[in-house]
């Protein structure tokens, strides 16, 4: 399949001032921009309640780009050109005139040539209001844009997370997009999916044909999934506090690393197909009792403690978070998946704040080697083979493959076999949000989440939710875990009970 190129383009951010654009879009767009692969005819509409003038706004994109961009210092000659064609819009996000303003200045950059992406880097509240608006005043599909003298050639909407905050709120949001444009126009994000090591795992599986055979309950033991972070609630203590770690980390980014690993191989490698089979995974995944919550879900939440050397405060001493809350800030999971493939096989998933390290990581663990030829050197048990995909903080994957040391004497010692994207390749990854925001503008959905998969995913972890809020039985508590640690402790008896230890460190 050869790649799609980049029509010219119009990009509109929806919260253009916020703290999502300043971090990660304006230096994503840079960094494509530097690299040559935004369009000649590219141009940038923010749109926000703030009031900016054109210049004010470019000097903010400056500001932006300056502090966290990748890629510095800035090119005089380059930015001059990336801010050509740049225009700003002020006004209130949930109101339809904002939009009719927004329409009158997306037509100074010419309109029946060039495809429109909508981006809604705004509150959760505001995405629904956002496209009904959009779809209204001729910018997105239908009879509006068809009798619209500046009508576009293609539009498309990228919706942040959080998709919703359970099931029902999720299908809700769903119908709301689905009533203003076409499942094909909606990009739902999830930044993980951008990320160089993500996207590797499936070229790995169906690359190289020494794994796919191995693939599968006949020779793999279990699989553990980390998503450790050592950054506590800061300034989202507010929305953090009603929705914890698991809607917040593992309904999204953890699920998709899952599915990841779990999926059948696509037919093709077009966006439905990968997606098709990312569904499959998410309805074979056993639904859990009131019981399997009990005995295998395990929550925390962090206490006081130190990071580095720095002393932090625990949730509760948090500025804005409920002292009374309950709120979950660590989740341990055993998950089974009910297909042919992985029958027994558990996969193990836990994520955190306020841990000892941040990483982001999977563990593939492959059934251990007989030890009978070892014995009479007094080695009883040979260590499973691991391959562990390191997502942050540096990208890379690790075979651990047992080896004898230098000596006269005969013992096992693990050591890895190592490729990082650094070392191999001798540049730096690029970050999530610029392969992302490439895709959306190219029209290639295959790395955004579709419409069933975002509802399968919520279905997943509603039982969790509703056991923890309303079950008869008793729950076990939110185990308290000082911070820096490795979480609590009870966590390690998810995997003591069947692998006989605690949670893999690579």
């Amino acid at each position: 399949m050869q790649p799609k190129t980049v029509s010219p383009t119009t990009l509109v951010i929806a919260g253009a001032t916020g703290d999502l654009a300043q971090r990660k879009l304006v230096p994503a767009l840079y960094n494509l921009a530097l690299d040559g692969l935004l369009p000649d005819d590219f141009a940038l509409v923010g749109f926000s309640r703030r009031e900016f003038t054109r210049e004010e706004f470019i000097e903010f994109l400056r500001e932006a780009v300056d502090t966290y961009s990748r890629r510095r210092p800035i090119d005089p000659a380059l930015w001059s050109k990336f801010t050509s064609k740049i225009a700003y819009v002020s006004g209130d996000l949930g109101a339809k005139e904002s939009y009719e303003k927004l329409r009158q200045a997306l037509t100074q950059f010419g309109s029946t040539s060039r495809d429109v992406v909508f981006y809604l880097a705004t509150a959760p509240e505001f995405f629904g209001p956002a496209a009904k608006y959009l779809s209204e005043v001729g910018l997105l599909s239908g009879e509006a844009i068809a009798t619209n003298p500046d009508a576009w050639k293609q539009s498309r909407v990228i919706v942040e997370k959080p998709f919703g905050h359970d099931l029902e709120s999720a299908k809700k949001l769903n119908q709301e997009l689905l009533n203003a444009m076409r499942e094909e126009q909606i990009y739902r994000i999830d930044h993980y999916l951008g990320k160089e090591t993500v996207q590797n795992i499936l070229v790995f599986r169906f690359a190289n044909g020494i794994f796919e055979p191995l693939w599968n309950h006949k020779y793999v033991s279990h699989v553990e999934i980390t998503v450790a972070e050592t950054i506590g609630v800061g300034t989202r203590a507010g929305y953090f506090d009603k929705s914890g770690i698991l809607r917040d980390m593992v309904q999204n980014h953890a699920l998709q690393l899952l599915c990841l690993v779990a999926l059948e191989p696509p037919v093709s490698f077009e966006a439905n197909a990968v997606r098709d089979e990312k569904v499959k995974v998410l309805r074979s995944i056993r639904k859990f009792s009131p019981e399997d919550v009990a005995n295998k879900v395990v929550r925390g939440r962090y206490l006081a403690g130190k990071i580095g050397n720095e002393a932090v405060a625990g949730y509760l001493g948090e500025a804005g978070v409920d002292k009374k809350s309950e709120t979950e800030t660590y989740v341990g999971i055993e998950f089974a998946i009910d297909n042919w493939r992985w029958n027994g096989v558990p996969f193990y998933l836990r994520a955190g704040k306020r841990l000892s390290e941040r990483v982001t990581e999977i563990s593939v663990f492959f059934r251990e080697a007989p030890h009978l030829f070892f014995e009479k050197f007094g080695i009883d048990q040979v260590a499973s083979n691991v391959l562990t995909f390191q997502i942050q903080p540096d990208e890379g994957i690790f075979l651990r493959v047992n080896c004898k040391p230098p000596g006269p004497s005969v013992k096992l010692q693990g050591v890895d076999m190592e490729f990082s994207y650094g070392k191999s390749f001798g540049v730096e990854p690029p970050e999530a949000y610029e392969r992302l925001l490439l895709d959306a503008m190219k029209g290639d959905p295959t790395l955004f989440t579709r419409n069933d998969e975002i509802e399968q995913a919520w279905a997943v972890v509603a039982p969790i939710l509703e056991a923890w809020k309303t079950s008869k039985l008793r729950m076990p508590p939110v185990y308290g875990y000082e911070a820096g640690s490795a979480g609590p402790s009870m966590a390690d008896e998810l995997l003591l009970r069947r692998i006989g230890r605690g949670w893999y460190k690579s």
